[in-house]
């Protein structure tokens, strides 16, 4: 039987170059395409790809999915059977100051993948989603069945166009299709400008860190192993079309997740406590029954052992 051959769209970001890894160490043939944008240092992708996937074979095209020429172009030199989509333009915050950014990558970068998809009768449609969709949900916990009509920022709204595009090409041309709701993804190799990272670094270099929502937030982290495990399996699964929430399932108190940083880092934070920033939301919860039962999937990471293994990454990568 043919090796199947995936494309990993931002494949050297934080979950695309952990879910390369794992495909290719399960005998896939694995293609990337990454821009290298300057929306963190890309040094870090560098690495990744020095040290992450370090020697094992995968073809990399420095390209973006924005640039349909270029794009279409990989699908001629490779012929790719399936689409794990996790390119985007990711940050809350940062859709407040340059929202065309989001408009560019998750839509058009999306509907540029979508019609290749189309034209090259590519086998399944893995895309990243995110909890973002659910904007100031009250029921508790966010289920897939939820009214999803309200998005409280710029990044959620473009996730759930992202959605919506996504199906119109499964219900026209046929493309099976997954989405995947991940909830707060964090562990060893992350995005500089998520909290635990920028925490980890202002707590070691003395700087005061911003605590939003006067440290009543609350959020279900979801450790980055457990995430690349339900990725993989909804490749394997390619259902036809299904959403899926990719949570612990267990939301924790910002505070507790600092306590723990601080613990693990034996010192204390110094603590700036503000109130909510505009697009966020108080808290985040994931029902992962629906993962569960059809695609086999349980989270295994607890937040404890997950921080443990960022901080222990965190130290070895910077030297301290």
């Amino acid at each position: 039987m043919k090796t199947k051959t995936i494309l990993v769209t931002g494949g050297v970001g934080f979950i695309g170059s952990h879910a390369a890894k794992k495909l290719i160490e399960l005998g896939y043939d694995v293609v990337l395409v990454d821009n290298f944008n300057k929306y963190y240092d890309p040094k870090l992708k560098e690495a990744r790809i020095k040290y992450l996937l370090g020697k094992l074979k995968f073809k990399l095209y420095r390209a973006d999915i924005c640039n349909f020429k270029e794009l279409r172009k990989i699908f001629e030199e490779n012929k790719i059977d399936l689409i794990c989509h996790q390119a985007a333009q990711a940050g809350v915050r940062y859709s407040l100051e340059n929202p065309f950014a989001y408009e560019e990558v998750n839509l058009k970068g999306t509907l540029n993948l979508l019609e290749l998809a189309k034209d090259f009768k590519v086998e399944g449609f893995i895309f990243a989603s995110s909890s973002s969709v659910y904007g100031a949900n009250e029921k508790i916990p966010f289920s897939e069945d939820d009214v999803t009509d309200s998005p409280v920022s710029l990044y959620g709204a473009t996730k759930k166009a992202t959605e919506l595009l996504v199906y119109s090409y499964h219900h026209m041309y046929g493309i099976n299709a997954t989405g995947l709701r991940y909830f707060t993804v964090y562990g060893p190799w992350g995005r500089p400008d998520m909290a635990l990272f920028k925490f980890t670094k202002n707590i070691l270099e003395d700087r005061e860190i911003e605590v939003y929502g006067y440290g009543r937030m609350e959020r279900d982290f979801t450790y980055i192993d457990d995430v690349v495990d339900g990725t993989i399996k909804a490749i394997e699964k390619n259902y036809s079309w299904e959403i899926f929430n990719l949570g612990y399932g267990k939301p924790q108190k910002l505070t507790y997740f600092i306590e723990l940083i601080e613990n693990y880092l034996g010192k204390k934070a110094k603590k700036n406590y503000l109130p909510m920033q505009l697009g966020d939301v108080r808290r985040t919860y994931a029902d992962i029954s629906k993962a569960k039962k059809m695609l086999n999937w349980k989270p295994k990471v607890p937040i404890e052992e997950g921080i443990r293994k960022f901080v222990d990454w965190y130290k070895e990568y910077y030297g301290i």
